[in-house]
């Protein structure tokens, strides 16, 4: 079993930026969501980070992963 490794995802919400551009605010989203979140998210590998914040943020609800990259670890 492989172990999980730490990865960091940019992620923002478009809707929210659309919003919050012609002064409005979105339904269901906080107007914080036009700037970009840092999150972790544990996953095996990249394809499942991927898989995993599309789940937690999801395109549909106008959110978009504007990078993900793997977290290495300082000693």
């Amino acid at each position: 079993m492989s172990s999980l490794k730490k990865f960091e995802v940019a992620v923002f919400n478009q809707e929210v930026r659309n919003c919050v551009k012609i002064a409005e605010r979105h339904p269901k989203y906080d107007d914080t969501w036009e700037n970009i979140h840092y999150v972790e998210i544990l996953a095996r590998d990249l394809s499942e980070a991927k898989r995993a914040a599309a789940k937690r943020f999801p395109p549909s609800d106008g959110f978009v992963i504007d990078l993900i990259e793997e977290m290495k670890e300082f000693y």
